[in-house]
């Protein structure tokens, strides 16, 4: 299992951000071994970390090499006070199973 945490501080968004970043949640789901996503805001700070998680690397690379989501990393300053990216093979994960998590199918856990 992957997972691709992107985190960033948000600037002013417009129809063309919300226009992509629709686009780009569709593009996710529909690609290969998609699991999920998760999105956190820090109230103080209003950074924000958006978490997806796929089953294989090859179906995260297949969003990260979609022409749209590369047409809105490369507009993203428009947007954006800054972001980071973390690409992340999980090793293990585990809970009480109270709730659904899209890491609550990895077969290792």
């Amino acid at each position: 299992m992957y997972s691709a945490t992107f985190i960033f501080d948000k600037k002013q968004y417009d129809e063309e951000f919300y226009k992509l970043d629709s686009a780009i949640a569709e593009i996710a789901k529909n690609s290969a071994g998609y699991l999920g996503e998760e999105a956190w805001e820090n109230p103080e700070t209003g950074r924000v970390s958006n978490v997806y998680y796929w089953e294989t690397l090859e179906g995260l690379q297949e969003l990260i090499k979609h022409p749209t989501h590369l047409k809105a990393k490369a507009s993203q300053a428009k947007w954006l006070n800054g972001y980071q990216v973390v690409i992340s093979q999980v090793i293990r994960a585990y809970g009480d199973g109270a709730f659904h998590h899209p890491a609550s199918s990895f077969k290792n856990n």
